[in-house]
This record gives structure tokens, C-alpha cells and sequence, in this order.
């Protein structure tokens, strides 16, 4: 576990950060844009859970928070520098887990018969802003992949994650007794 004795470094100040390999990068790369957008991503969750999520889903979200943290930590390391510096990564059980955690939650909902819009519950609303939020991450990641190599299972994970987030936010409004407000194609 890291010891952070101080927030500032002052090293940013130039328009550069450091990745865990020490390799410094302009702030708006875009391996820092995708782990940027992660972190966005993780503290979107954070507010889900402080808006009266339901008990079902909160241990679920505290996992997905350190499995993005884990996606950071993968991010922040370069592939070829993971030999020589371990760190904690997104891995295949990490996609399964988010598919047995959607098939368990859709077991309990209705089925789709529409679109739905954002909204519902609050808790509900903020996990389909946390779902907007994952799929940019991952619009980010597949961008960066095309220039450079990242994580075997990291953009598989973050679409899996996006659609979980809709399952979660459904789960949410039905265990809150609101209704998902469905798309009116003809408003």
C-alpha cells in the first residue's frame, strides 16, 4: 500500500505527468485521457452510492470502485515495463464477474420492451451518468490501443461495465419502486 505523505509535487507544473514506470507524458495524452476519464468514471460511482442506493448494490459498486483503481494501476503502466514492475491489472475473472452480476440483477427485472431514458430514482440517474461516463473511458481506451498496446481484458472490461451500469440503474428504479421512463419515439 502506498504512503502518500504529500499531495503536491509540483512536477505537473510544466503540462507533464508521470506513469508509474517514471516516463513522463504531456497531461493531455491519451493514455492520461483514459485513465483520467477512469478515475471521472469512479468517482461518478461514488456519488451513485451516497444518493440511497439500494443495500443490493453497494458492495457491488465498492468492488467495480477498486477494480477501476486496478484499471488505473494497468493504465499507468506501460505493457513492456509490467514485467519488471507488477502491479494489480484487469484480468478475464473480472469480466466474468461483471456478466454473473448482470445475469443475477436482469433475473429480478422485466423485460426490455422499449428504450429507456436517464433518470428514475436518483441513485438510478447517476448510474446511467456513471454508464455515459464508462463508455467515453472506453471510446478513450480504443483509441489509445490503436497507437500503442494496453491490457488484454481493459476494454472488454469497460464495455462490460457500461452495460452493467444499465442493468444496475433498472435494478435501482424497480427496487425504488420508480419507474424507468421509457423513449417516446414520438414526442
Amino acid at each position: 500500500m502506498p504512503r502518500i505523505t504529500r499531495v503536491y509535487t509540483r512536477t505537473g507544473d510544466d503540462g507533464t505527468t508521470a506513469l508509474g514506470g517514471g516516463q513522463r507524458l504531456a497531461k493531455d495524452a491519451l493514455r492520461i485521457e483514459a485513465y483520467g476519464t477512469v478515475d471521472e468514471l469512479s468517482s461518478h460511482l461514488g456519488v451513485a452510492r451516497a444518493s440511497g442506493l439500494h443495500e443490493d448494490l453497494g458492495p457491488h459498486l465498492a468492488t467495480i470502485q477498486n477494480e477501476l483503481f486496478h484499471l488505473g494501476s494497468d493504465l499507468c503502466i506501460l505493457e513492456e515495463d509490467k514485467e519488471r514492475m507488477p502491479v494489480p491489472r484487469i484480468e478475464s475473472h473480472h469480466v466474468d464477474a461483471l456478466e454473473q452480476l448482470m445475469d443475477s440483477l436482469s433475473a429480478e427485472l422485466p423485460p426490455l420492451a422499449n428504450f429507456i431514458l436517464p433518470g428514475g430514482h436518483p441513485a438510478a440517474a447517476h448510474l446511467h451518468v456513471a454508464r455515459t461516463v464508462c463508455r467515453r473511458a472506453e471510446r478513450v481506451l480504443v483509441g489509445l490501443a490503436r497507437k500503442e498496446a494496453i491490457g488484454a481484458h481493459t476494454v472488454r472490461y469497460l464495455n462490460r461495465l457500461s452495460d452493467a451500469l444499465f442493468v444496475m440503474a433498472r435494478y435501482q428504479n424497480a427496487r425504488a419502486g420508480v419507474a424507468d421512463i421509457l423513449w417516446d419515439s414520438r414526442a
